[in-house]
């Protein structure tokens, strides 16, 4: 033991350290392994790469390193898009091909479902591409900060300071077109000091694009706010909404006609994708009569399945989400407000269960409710690999696996959603 100290701490003085990257992890750093045995994650590092790194923290069994020098690039690496790209940590895996993204993506959750759901005998799944692998985000959110001297910076967090903001203006990949057309047109509008936004060190500006135009969502700063002075400066701007930093405010129209209109921040980012899942959620759900839509939004997935003929109960906490999902929601899909913890107990049993919990998974409560009452069938969409797997190690005995597929709806980022079906009645 009082070797192994030795070795961590001659690591951590150590000016650089060279090594060899052989995979990809679930958050898109490389994977290498130190001289003593631990594996160190590093950002910005592709398989095949040897590399002189800094070890920027050290743990027992692991470490976390940054680049000094790439000594010698492997075959899997390709010149990134974006000028920022190494400063900027909005991005993982502009670095690698967009072919070999998909194929870690598909390890990334077939290692999840082994190594931490115990399915032993999982290959990795197909994941579906992207319609589009730039320009695909139809909403960006940006941070604006307020620095001394009424300096702004607004971006992207940094890769290395997760406290420092990356000031971005047109270099970012990922928008559509329109949205970085008008963010650079945000950008001068909003005045020196950002005066014609609400007063705040810290400020969340999405912009949202669909069939309305182009909706601005300020998060943060203090109500009331006139909107005018921005809006006549940003005149692309269909629509501007405020959400009070106070936490209690509810969300205000400030410019543009509501018009029944819930705040449109309930869209997935990439509509190609997201039709993508949508259409092999329906098809694999097929035909039946009753199901459950819960963490439902604003309705996506149970509106498409009441229009096909299920009856569907929606359950969703977000106030301004069951808005939304009551908006052209068509016979056969009713809402019931609520925390799933609470409301899904006395609405099970059903013929299908849909879960698309937020990235932290389904709370024990959840898990104790389906494996009590289980549905006939579980669909769970994940953001989350880790958190997929050990749900479905806490079902086991429950249910059963069916099929996995994931769908890339962030190229160029290592995140990745995935669809597993989950029959009732055989242990896993």
């Amino acid at each position: 033991m009082e070797k192994f100290r030795v070795t961590v701490s001659a690591l951590e003085m150590a000016s650089s350290v060279h090594v060899k990257v052989r995979g990809i992890a679930a958050g898109g750093s490389g994977v290498a392994d130190l001289p003593d045995g631990r594996v160190v994650f590093v950002p910005r590092t592709a398989p095949g790469d040897r590399v002189s790194i800094k070890i920027d923290r050290a743990k027992p069994r692991w470490a976390m390193g940054s680049v000094r020098k790439i000594l010698e690039p492997g075959d899997g690496r390709v010149k990134p898009l974006c000028a920022l790209y190494h400063d900027c940590g909005g991005c993982q895996l502009q670095h690698i091909p967009y072919k070999s993204q998909l194929e870690w993506k598909g390890r990334i959750v077939a290692d999840a479902l082994k190594r931490i759901g115990g399915l032993s005998d999982i290959e990795p799944p197909t994941v579906v591409a992207s319609p589009e692998v730039t320009e695909y985000r139809s909403r960006m959110t940006f941070t604006l900060r307020r620095l001394r001297g009424g300096h702004i910076a607004a971006g992207f967090y940094g890769l290395h300071r997760p406290a420092h903001v990356v000031d971005v203006s047109d270099e970012c990949v990922l928008p559509v077109g329109p949205l970085i057309e008008v963010w650079r047109s945000l950008r001068r509008g909003w005045g020196r000091a950002a005066r014609h936004l609400p007063s705040a060190g810290r400020l969340q500006l999405t912009l949202q694009l669909d069939d309305r135009g182009i909706t601005l969502i300020v998060d943060g700063g203090r109500a009331p706010w006139k909107a005018e002075r921005l809006c006549k400066a940003v005149p692309e701007l269909s629509a501007i909404w405020h959400v009070p930093g106070d936490g209690a405010s509810e969300p205000r129209l400030l410019i543009g006609t509501e018009s029944g209109k819930a705040v449109p921040r309930f869209e997935q980012a990439n509509s190609g994708a997201a039709l993508l899942l949508l259409d092999y959620l329906v098809g694999i759900a097929g035909s039946g009569t009753r199901a459950i839509d819960a963490y439902c939004g604003s309705g996506r997935y149970g509106h498409a399945l009441a229009a096909g003929g299920w009856e569907v109960i929606g359950v969703e906490s977000d106030i301004l989400a069951c808005r939304a999902a009551r908006l052209s929601a068509p016979v056969g899909f009713t809402i019931v407000e609520g925390q799933v913890e609470d409301r899904l107990t006395d609405l099970l049993p059903t013929d299908l269960l849909i879960v698309n919990p937020p990235r932290v998974g389904l709370s024990s409560e959840v898990v104790e409710a389906v494996s009590k009452s289980p549905a006939g069938r579980l669909i769970y969409v994940s953001c989350d690999p880790a958190t997929l797997g050990r749900d479905i190690n806490r079902l086991r005995g429950t249910y059963t696996p069916e099929g996995v597929r994931c769908f890339d709806f962030f190229p160029q980022t290592a995140h990745v959603e995935t669809v597993i079906e989950l029959r009732a009645g055989r242990a896993l």
